[in-house]
C-alpha cells in the first residue's frame, strides 16, 4: 500500500476558497479507480509555517499512484489547484 500526502498553501485561503478546493479535491473518491481512499482538512491552527489544506491518498502500489496522477479526471481536478495555489509539497510512503 502506498500513501500520498500532499499539503497545499493557498493564494487567498477565504473561508469559501478552502471549502471549495476541500470539495473539488474530495469530488475525486469515486472518479479514479486506482484510488483506494482520501481524505481533506483543512488547517485549524493557521500558524505561520502552517499549509491551508491536507490531502492524503491511499493506493495499492506506486504503479496505482502514477496511474492516478495521469488519470484526465485528476488532471482536471490539478489544473484547477494550480490556479488557487500558492505553494504545495508532497510525500509518498510505503505503508503497511
Amino acid at each position: 500500500m502506498l500513501r500520498h500526502v500532499v499539503l497545499f498553501k493557498l493564494a487567498d485561503p477565504t473561508p469559501d476558497k478552502l471549502q471549495e478546493v476541500k470539495d473539488k479535491l474530495l469530488s475525486l473518491k469515486g472518479r479514479v479507480p486506482q484510488l483506494l481512499d482520501i481524505e481533506v482538512g483543512i488547517d485549524v491552527v493557521r500558524s505561520e509555517r502552517s499549509y491551508d489544506v491536507a490531502l492524503i491518498t491511499t493506493f495499492a502500489s506506486l504503479e496505482d499512484m502514477n496511474a492516478y496522477q495521469v488519470h484526465p479526471y485528476h488532471v482536471e481536478v490539478g489544473s484547477f489547484i494550480a490556479t488557487v495555489r500558492q505553494a504545495a509539497a508532497a510525500v509518498d510512503f510505503i505503508i503497511d
